[in-house]
């Protein structure tokens, strides 16, 4: 399992979210919604600082990562995060890893 950004999605974060070198960004499940993997959860994101890391990557400082918890979600497929540059939103995909 790998997280993969886009230079679009990782402007993104700095953009909408504020985040700079040495801030931390989690991926997790959230009840309510849907995605390709499980109907009735979807993807949240929010600046935290991780406690059980399952899987990270370090973009211009900024720590990206998925918490062991949250690892059932992405059912051994890797996330790849991009931005859609019509409605200027991140956009989520799963690839088998």
């Amino acid at each position: 399992m790998k997280i993969i950004l886009s230079d679009d999605a990782v402007n993104w974060f700095v953009e909408e979210m504020d985040v700079e070198s040495g801030d931390s960004v989690k991926f997790f499940a959230r009840y309510g919604g849907a995605s390709p993997l499980h109907q009735g959860f979807s993807l949240g994101i929010m600046k935290e600082e991780p406690d059980e890391v399952a899987v990270e990557t370090v973009q211009d400082g900024v720590r990206y990562y998925i918490e062991k918890r949250d690892e059932w979600f992405f059912m051994e497929h890797d996330l790849h995060v991009n931005v859609d540059p019509k409605l200027d939103e991140l956009v989520y995909t799963y690839e088998k890893a």
